[in-house]
């Protein structure tokens, strides 16, 4: 592993060499990459902030917290040795991840929580924990739920802020609407909210437009963190989520990562752009229909113009090992958000 480093930090030093001084002097931009225990592609430091670890779980007894592969998370924290600026945090949660609304309902289940986030923290030696309950008061998942999650969820956050050193971080992930948690008084523990402006819809319609259009549901990307602002999220605070993956239905249905998309038979399927919506989706040539939408080079070009015109905190994505071997998607998103003039 240490020499396959070793030659993760020559490759990244040759690439970034042009852009490394205007890169070293950005401001607290971050681009951060979600990656997956069940992945086993090394990210490339060169071309993100943060890795958020994706998951750790909040354990059967409430009061503490599991880790799904940790091998791996050594891994990528070895990779502060590339990049020593590089941030790596434990993403708690996940869809489906449930045990949060029994943990967040006592005090004592809180506190020993957060004591042992923070000794997830010291042991693996992270930059700080992210929170991914999707959703407090919310079922929908198969998970518990109580009216009171989103009380509690406040006072999570709390208490994981007075656990953690000062110099460690503490987000979130948020559903695209807002929902669920009471911004105004919780986004004082938070040092920034990853938006996951993605999920939206299936196609025919677009799972992450950027502006409604007559493909979108029932919200777009504009309108989440329009939403996120309204609930007291200051712009700066915020992080513009996108997919690395398309959601597709009829040829195509499910998930398909983006690598994969990008290699699709021309003779059956084509790439079209909603000019509106500032999307790209895929027709399949024999039936007409929109059987995929997704994020390409050009949607998350404009999406970066977005974040720079808002001031907002940067971009993350969902995740790294949907993207091409030459990371098409990873770089547009870095020079996007660090490079933007």
């Amino acid at each position: 592993m240490r020499i396959f480093l070793s030659i993760i930090a020559a490759s990244a030093l040759l690439f970034g060499s042009c852009s490394a001084e205007k890169n070293s002097i950005e401001s607290d931009k971050v681009v951060i990459a979600y990656v997956t225990s069940w992945s086993s592609v090394i990210p490339d430091p060169a071309h993100i902030t943060h890795i958020n670890y994706a998951f750790g779980h909040v354990t059967n007894s409430f009061d503490g917290v599991r880790i799904d592969n940790p091998e791996r998370l050594k891994t990528l924290v070895d990779l502060k040795e590339v990049k020593p600026e590089l941030k790596v945090m434990l993403s708690v949660g996940g869809w489906g991840s449930g045990r949060f609304s029994e943990m967040a309902a006592t005090d004592a289940t809180r506190k020993s929580f957060a004591k042992d986030c923070l000794r997830v923290v010291n042991e693996f030696g992270l930059d700080g924990i992210d929170i991914d309950w999707e959703y407090p008061t919310n079922n929908a998942a198969g998970i518990s739920a109580s009216p009171d999650d989103t009380e509690n969820f406040t006072l999570l956050m709390k208490e994981l802020r007075e656990a953690l050193p000062k110099d460690k971080q503490l987000t979130m992930a948020s559903v695209a609407s807002g929902e669920y948690v009471n911004f105004k008084e919780a986004i004082q523990y938070m040092d920034f909210v990853n938006i996951m402006t993605y999920d939206m819809a299936s196609a025919p319609k677009h799972h992450s437009g950027m502006y409604r259009s007559e493909m979108s549901p029932g919200i777009t990307c504009e309108e989440g963190i329009l939403a996120h602002i309204e609930a007291g999220v200051p712009v700066e605070k915020l992080v513009f989520g996108m997919p690395f993956y398309g959601r597709a239905s009829g040829a195509l249905q499910g998930f398909n990562d983006y690598k994969n998309l990008v290699n699709l038979p021309a003779d059956k399927f084509t790439a079209e752009w909603d000019d509106i919506a500032k999307a790209p989706y895929i027709v399949e040539i024999a039936t007409g229909d929109v059987v995929c939408t997704y994020d390409d080079p050009r949607s998350i070009a404009i999406k970066c113009d977005y974040i720079a015109a808002k001031g907002m905190k940067g971009a993350m994505y969902w995740d790294y090992d949907g993207d091409t071997d030459d990371h098409t998607l990873a770089r547009a998103v870095w020079e996007g958000v660090m490079n933007h003039e």
